[in-house]
């Protein structure tokens, strides 16, 4: 495989399968396998319905899918629009040939022809040859915030409280 033959374009729905995969994959890496709840049917909805919530672009070598990024825009009130990067997979096989410095570079484009003011991602404090690519590119990577969230159940399971 050469990077000349490796194609970098938007997503489609046809690709979804493949992009679960690759979601799998990486779930698997970060130890975390039965975290993975999302369907195609879901992906397919949230990207491509009447109200979708992500983008993606891939990584195609052979007509095979082998790397997708995906990412939202989101909004800081201080900056205004960012583009968020929550995932750039590439399948193990095929890591270490600059597909993911392929897919990083048309996330740092798509960032730029939008105008956003920051593109924005997350890496697992152990995960240092992701800690490592990003610091090829000079990015800020951020000790100081830390990441809140409610889970599903926590959300189905809240009751406001009465005396507010």
């Amino acid at each position: 495989m050469t990077l000349q033959s490796v194609n970098i374009r938007q997503g489609k729905k046809a690709d979804l399968p493949a992009v679960l995969l690759l979601i799998k994959e990486l779930a698997e890496y970060e130890k975390a396998p039965l975290e993975v709840e999302v369907t195609v049917e879901q992906m397919e909805k949230n990207g491509f319905g009447e109200h979708s919530v992500f983008s993606f672009i891939v990584a195609e070598y052979d007509a095979v899918v082998v790397g997708m990024a995906l990412y939202y825009t989101k909004y800081s009130t201080w900056k205004g629009p960012c583009i968020f990067l929550e995932d750039l997979i590439v399948t193990q096989s095929e890591r270490r040939k600059g597909i993911g410095r392929l897919l990083f570079e048309k996330m740092i484009q798509i960032s730029k022809e939008r105008n956003v003011r920051r593109l924005e991602w997350q890496v697992l404090e152990w995960n240092k040859p992701a800690i490592n690519f990003y610091k090829k590119y000079n990015a800020s990577l951020d000790a100081e915030w830390l990441n809140g969230k409610l889970v599903y159940s926590q959300l189905q399971e809240f009751k406001a409280a009465q005396n507010l």
